[in-house]
């Protein structure tokens, strides 16, 4: 076990190992484990998740230069993503994301000066019924439009939530949904990470 990682993430580690039949097969969530301990996927990130699956730091690299949610430098604490794929450009997605970008005061792939809110534009959400899609820490809001787009970057600025919920996000900023989300999430995303309980990235509202 990765001696230096906090003692959370070595249980949690353990846990993704346990859990494959090939160790190599647990490459992908320790990724997103590594990169809650380190705040990105960095080298070192990519050499210690080659350590614990017997990989080599290139395969491990190779995985991690493929998939765009690994990223490879430090990202604000608030990750602003949108969707500009066909759906979301046709419903407006490139005004969205400008007028994201003169809120935050950043370009698309840069980070703001105080570390709070990074910004950039990705492929397809898979929220095409609810086009324009946008995300904060991958937590979704369908039907986002340009005004509403400001504002959710002046609630982050202000509000700071320590959690960041899609539910709530929808129901301040969304318009039209794709379809019914169902129940109400229980957890959100604490970092600009994938909210799941096994990386120790989501906890409950007031946790």
């Amino acid at each position: 076990m990765i001696s230096h990682w906090s003692h959370e993430n070595q249980q949690r580690a353990q846990q993704l190992l346990d859990a494959y039949p090939e160790k190599q097969s647990a490459a992908m969530p320790l990724l997103y484990l590594a990169a809650h301990e380190h705040g990105y996927v960095s080298d070192d990130a990519m050499r210690e998740v080659a350590a614990l699956t017997g990989l080599s730091s290139a395969q491990v690299q190779a995985v991690a230069s493929f998939y765009t949610m690994y990223k490879r430098a430090p990202v604000g604490r608030y990750l602003v993503s949108v969707c500009t794929s066909i759906s979301c450009y046709l419903r407006g997605a490139d005004d969205v994301l400008a007028a994201i970008e003169d809120e935050a005061g950043v370009l698309d792939g840069e980070t703001t000066p105080d570390g709070e809110i990074s910004v950039e534009h990705v492929e397809c959400s898979g929220a095409c019924g609810g086009a324009p899609a946008v995300s904060v820490n991958w937590e979704l809001i369908e039907g986002l439009g340009q005004d509403k787009a400001r504002d959710l970057i002046k609630w982050l600025r202000d509000a700071k939530p320590a959690v960041v919920l899609g539910d709530e996000m929808q129901l301040l900023f969304g318009g039209r949904k794709s379809f019914d989300w169902g129940p109400p999430e229980k957890e959100g995303a604490i970092v600009a990470l994938p909210a799941f309980a096994p990386y120790g990235t989501a906890k409950a509202e007031g946790e």
